[in-house]
Parts: structure tokens; C-alpha cells; sequence
């Protein structure tokens, strides 16, 4: 059996640290391909957003309030949504996870988003899309039981308004229920989730749903240009494999297999956070920002 092409990604940025000491809490992709980056201070009081975007980075100080694993996500006229991916419920009131500060760096805004948060990815607009694995979409730490509140991931997939109200929420139709989003995807309005137990890929446009039967399963992001999937990550020993398919009616069908590897060749470290943003990967290794096309993956 021929082994699986390596690709390599490219190297496109390198982050960094607004200054000595400060430690790296997380980074994601914004709606515009930016890599928006959350620092800690040593003194842990204080904490710093990045914003790296065309040749530029932009700092803000703000006012931090800690969450439990956090995700950031940039937002209109320069404010910024920090959310946490763990959430208690309690019955005076349930814990605030997602903050939004200004352009200042003051916090303007907290609400509760749920607990089991796996992906938390903006629009242009300011729309909030978040995904929930399965104790989020089930219940854990204290939401679902008798007496409290359900949970607020139940559907699994849920949309927010830029003041974080909630909009929308995904409900099981032909394409099944979500047990847990192991995959978010979102290009401008549109929002493309793949999810266990069937791992279907589903298409969120407005509130109009499509989607496809596939065979590709324990992916850890996808992109989508045209008629073409890419899927990256996957169970073990298949962490770094790409696999690639086209949609058909109702189907996607598997057309090659890749594994992906730094720009020198090495395997990527387990590490690696993963992001699919409309046609792109981007792989955020340490300081080094990553990319990789569905354009420029081969033709089967």
C-alpha cells in the first residue's frame, strides 16, 4: 500500500509576545484570516490581545477576567469576546463565561454561554458561532440535573448576536442529532459543523441546512472550497492525516489521503491548534502561524 503524500504547510507569520514574560493562553483565526492571540502578564491581573493581520500587530491591554480554558475571538469596531470553555451552573445564577471587552480593553459585557465549549468562532458582523462537545450538549458540572437548568449546548451548534443574544440553535433533522461538534467552520455568513455520532457535515446557511453522508470520521477541523472538503486530524495513529473529498448529491466522497507536516518536513507536534476558516487550515504551532489551501492541495 503507497503511503500517504506529505504536504507541507507554510510558514506565514510568527506571533509575538507583547513583551517578556507574558505567557500565551490561547489563539484562533478571525472571520478575516487574521490570528488573534490571548497573553497573560506574570502577574496574572493583566492580560493582552493581539491581533496579527497583513504585516501588522495590533496590542490591547484589557481588564482581565479569568474563564476556564479560554478562546478568543475579535468583534466589531475593535472589541474582542473571550469565552470559556467550562461553565458551572449554580442556583443563585449560572457562571458568565464569555466577556467582551472594547476597543479600551474594559469589559462592557458578560453572559453565559454554556458549559462544553469546543469551538467559538465570529463573524464580520459580529455573530457568535459555538460548537459544544458532549458535556455541553448532556450536562456536567451541574447543568442537566434534576433541579437546574438544561443545558444550553443541548442542540450542540448554536449561534449568538454580536450583544450575545441567542439567535439560533441546530435541531436534528434527517442529518441527526449532535453528540458533540468535533469540527466548526465559518466564512462569512455561512457555517459548516461536523459532528459525532455520524459525523455528518452540515452547511448553516441562515437558518437553512444542507448536508452531506460521509465516511470520514474523528476529524479535528475541516475547510471547504468549492465542491471540495478537507478534513485534518483524525483518531490515533491518524493526528495529522488530510483527507480530501468532493460533494455529490448527498454524499461526500473520500478523493485522496495526505498526511501534513511542518515547513521543514517534521511531523507537527501534538500541540498544534487546528482552525478552518472557509478554504484554509491554519495550524498555530507555539509562535509560528502555519496555512495551508484547499487550492493548493493536489488534484486527484
Amino acid at each position: 500500500m503507497t503511503a500517504p503524500l506529505a504536504l507541507r504547510a507554510s510558514q506565514h507569520a510568527r506571533l509575538v509576545a507583547p513583551r517578556h514574560g507574558d505567557s500565551l493562553l490561547c489563539s484562533s483565526i478571525g472571520p478575516s484570516g487574521e490570528v488573534i492571540t490571548l497573553w497573560a502578564a506574570e502577574d496574572k491581573t493583566t492580560a493582552f490581545v493581539t491581533v496579527h493581520a497583513h504585516g501588522t500587530t495590533t496590542t490591547t491591554q484589557i481588564a482581565w477576567r479569568p474563564v476556564a480554558f479560554p478562546s478568543v475571538q475579535p468583534l466589531p469596531d475593535g472589541k474582542v469576546l473571550i469565552v470559556g470553555a467550562r461553565c458551572q451552573w449554580r442556583p443563585d445564577g449560572p457562571e458568565r463565561n464569555a466577556v467582551v471587552y472594547d476597543a479600551n480593553g474594559s469589559a462592557v459585557l458578560e453572559q453565559t454561554l454554556g458549559d462544553g465549549i469546543s469551538h467559538v468562532l465570529t463573524t464580520r458582523q459580529g455573530e457568535v458561532w459555538v460548537g459544544y462537545f458532549d458535556e455541553g450538549v448532556y450536562g456536567s458540572c451541574g447543568w442537566g440535573d434534576r433541579d437546574s437548568a438544561p443545558p444550553v449546548g443541548k442542540h450542540g451548534l448554536t449561534r449568538w448576536s454580536a450583544d450575545l443574544d441567542l439567535r439560533w440553535q441546530y435541531r436534528a433533522d434527517q442529518w441527526g442529532s449532535i453528540s458533540s461538534c468535533y469540527a466548526l467552520n465559518v466564512h462569512d455568513d455561512t457555517a459548516w459543523a461536523y459532528y459525532y455520532t455520524d459525523f455528518p457535515v452540515v452547511r448553516v446557511d441562515g437558518d437553512t441546512v444542507t448536508g452531506w453522508h460521509n465516511d470520514v470520521s474523528g476529524a479535528s477541523a475541516l475547510a471547504v472550497g468549492g465542491s471540495t472538503v478537507a478534513f485534518f486530524g483524525g483518531y490515533e495513529p491518524d493526528q495529522d492525516k488530510l483527507v480530501t473529498a468532493v460533494q455529490l448529491e448527498n454524499r461526500l466522497l473520500v478523493t485522496g489521503e495526505h498526511l501534513v507536516a511542518q515547513p521543514d518536513g517534521t511531523p507537527l507536534p501534538a500541540s498544534a491548534r487546528v482552525v478552518g476558516r472557509g478554504s484554509e487550515l491554519h495550524f498555530l504551532v507555539e509562535d509560528r502561524w502555519l496555512r495551508l489551501s484547499v487550492e493548493d492541495l493536489p488534484r486527484p
